[in-house]
């Protein structure tokens, strides 16, 4: 796995580089130290996996992740931060982010954390998800009142897992073509751009996983 690093401290990224190079299916292919510069190296090396800090002088990491995915980049990012207010969390996912924990993290899980996305799921550190959690039961009440059917709430619990239609057709022997169906009526139901919202909106509700 090529993985960028982005974040304004150096020493931050020297310490991240040092175990990383040490993991022997991750390869720490380039590093910036803002936005601005982290979207371009991101061009430029089209790394899987970008390693975002969230407060960084310029464009910060959300206004990277919205550039990124408007030019299409294939990475997946993680965002890696210091940050702990729950404030930033949701934008940061519907931002494009593939996961978010702190940079407290174990490095072991943080090796983890960064092949969970890598395989294409949606990666939160517990104490995350529980921030999504007590912030959905007070806030906006995104999704209440929306009634998927039985075989949606299978579809967006197999999403969460970060299957692909072709394997979630498979594992509910159904066709492709249903399956892109189950998936376009999720996304209309529960007013979601794509499936990463969905996967969050999964996990924020407790189902599949």
């Amino acid at each position: 796995m090529r993985v960028l690093l982005v974040d304004d401290h150096q020493v931050v990224r020297r310490g991240l580089r040092t175990f990383l190079e040490i993991q022997d299916d991750i390869e720490v292919v380039g590093e910036a130290a803002d936005g601005t510069e982290g979207i371009a190296v991101a061009e430029r090396l089209r790394p899987d996996v970008v390693l975002m800090d969230v407060k960084m002088p310029g464009t910060d990491g959300i206004e990277a992740l919205r550039t990124l995915r408007e030019l299409a980049n294939p990475a997946r990012v993680l965002i890696v931060t210091s940050f702990t207010e729950q404030r930033t969390v949701v934008p940061a996912l519907r931002a494009g982010a593939a996961g978010y924990v702190y940079k407290d993290i174990d490095p072991e899980a943080l090796a983890g954390a960064i092949r969970s996305v890598h395989a294409g799921h949606v990666l939160l550190q517990s104490e995350v998800a529980g921030a999504l959690l007590t912030q959905d039961e007070g806030g906006n009440g995104q999704g209440r009142g929306t009634t998927l059917t039985e075989r949606e709430s299978e579809v967006l619990g197999l999403i969460a897992d970060g299957r692909s239609n072709r394997e979630i057709a498979r594992a509910l022997v159904l066709s492709e073509k249903t399956v892109k169906t189950h998936v376009s009526n999720i996304l209309m139901k529960l007013d979601l751009a794509d499936r990463t919202q969905a996967a969050l909106w999964a996990v924020r509700h407790g189902v599949g996983g």
